[in-house]
């Protein structure tokens, strides 16, 4: 068995075995296979597609790839995972409430990259916080207060990392056989029983289009009940920022404020949504409604919230910044984006929207970029919104003026305005179990 007979076959639109997706996974991670190989065996994946079988047996050989955690000692660890968007505050919000109902909350997340948004570098926008803690600490931290959100320290599916680089190099990310099994094999290595996903759909998504994103769905619920992890998948709107604010402090702002209860319609949906069937699969109650009135509960009576800060000191941050979101710095110029139109707000080009943020400083657009916390943008008009001429659409939060004067007018082309009524967009777009 050799490279070049695998990437021959699977350019020829053939099925590969078991044994040949182990030799390319196992030789690629550890060297034996050039990039250029391997890159070449990616693209033919890419337009030639995997059938199902095939799909399995490269998440899985992915996921043994590194380590494997294993979380049993935890008891019944849900995970939640997005596929990525602008604004996604949701993990702060969510795991925190999820702990407060007596769910283990152990969570490995990422840094973004490209038009997306990290929780990780969300995290470490409060002062102190450290999301580079090792697993003893990382289950401990579980045990004694329920939950503890760190970035990913361990070696789970290399694999997955070095062919993520190298899509991304290649223009072969948007790939439903690709982004199922690299997402599966990270949530499989991170040791969680089941898994609540995600999916969005939209201009600021990977999956423009509901068809992909159901496709891609159903793929990683097959890999998961076929791993033995019950998947559910919830397929939300990212054809507009979630929430008001895109940037790391700005973001957490948010997220304190919604765990005090006040929350904007569309965070409310997709926590209240993911939430539930979090609680369902935790076998805490089978009754989604009745699930989302917990959550409720927890957040009118304020449990979400000190467990949110229990994380926060847990973890080394400072809690007055959460008790006084105030302290938080500000970036020096904050400026108004201004309609020059009068209608409804048609559509937003919620990837321009998320790459204008990264030029801010607050993503990064190359794996090297440093993270500036202070900056970003804050959604004042959103779609189904009616604006005046001279209203404020949004505001750019900058440490530049004449990045932030760019950055004002590009958002300002971001949204299409309409003489027409239009419709408010509906945030849940459907559940795949």
């Amino acid at each position: 068995m050799n490279i070049l007979e695998i990437i021959a076959k699977k350019r020829d639109n053939k099925i590969l075995t078991k044994e040949e997706i182990n030799y390319f996974i196992k030789n690629y991670t550890k060297g034996n296979i050039t990039d250029y190989q391997a890159a070449a065996l990616i693209m033919a994946i890419y337009i030639n597609g995997m059938n199902y079988e095939e799909i399995t047996d490269f998440t899985l050989a992915m996921a043994n790839s590194g380590e494997i955690l294993d979380l049993s000692e935890l008891g019944m660890v849900i995970d939640k995972h997005s596929t990525g968007g602008i604004g996604d505050k949701i993990t702060l919000i969510l795991m925190p409430i999820i702990a407060s109902l007596g769910i283990p909350a152990a969570k490995m997340s990422g840094r973004g990259l490209g038009f997306t948004g990290g929780t990780v570098d969300k995290l470490e926008s409060i002062p102190g916080y450290d999301t580079n803690i090792d697993i003893e600490k990382f289950i401990n931290n579980v045990k004694n207060i329920g939950i503890s959100l760190m970035g990913q320290t361990l070696n789970l599916a290399p694999a997955d990392k070095k062919i993520y680089a190298l899509r991304d190099t290649i223009s072969c990310v948007e790939s439903i056989p690709l982004i199922a099994s690299s997402i599966m094999s990270k949530k499989i290595a991170a040791g969680a029983e089941k898994i609540v996903l995600e999916v969005t759909v939209g201009s600021g998504a990977f999956m423009k289009n509901i068809e992909d994103a159901t496709e891609l769905s159903k793929t990683m619920i097959g890999i998961g009940n076929l791993a033995k992890k019950e998947t559910v998948c919830i397929l939300t709107n990212m054809n507009e920022p979630i929430g008001y604010s895109i940037g790391n402090a700005l973001e957490v702002i948010e997220a304190v404020e919604a765990l005090n209860g006040k929350m904007s319609e569309d965070v409310k949906e997709i926590v209240l949504e993911l939430g539930s069937y979090m609680i369902k699969l935790a076998g805490k109650g089978d009754n989604i409604e009745k699930n989302k009135e917990l959550i409720m509960e927890n957040i009118n009576n304020k449990k979400a919230l000190q467990k949110f800060k229990e994380l926060v000191k847990n973890q080394g941050g400072d809690v007055s910044y959460i008790d006084d979101t105030s302290k938080f710095e500000r970036a020096k110029f904050v400026l108004p984006v201004v309609s020059d139109k009068e209608g409804y707000i048609k559509s937003m080009d919620n990837q321009k929207i998320g790459y204008i943020s990264s030029g801010l400083g607050a993503g990064r657009l190359k794996k090297e970029d440093k993270i500036n916390n202070k900056v970003g943008i804050i959604i004042n008009k959103k779609i189904g919104d009616k604006v005046t001429s001279k209203e404020i659409l949004a505001y750019i939060h900058s440490d530049d003026y004449e990045v932030g004067i760019k950055a004002v007018n590009d958002l300002r082309e971001c949204f299409e305005i309409s003489d027409e009524y239009i419709q408010k967009q509906k945030h849940i777009l459907g559940i795949i179990k």
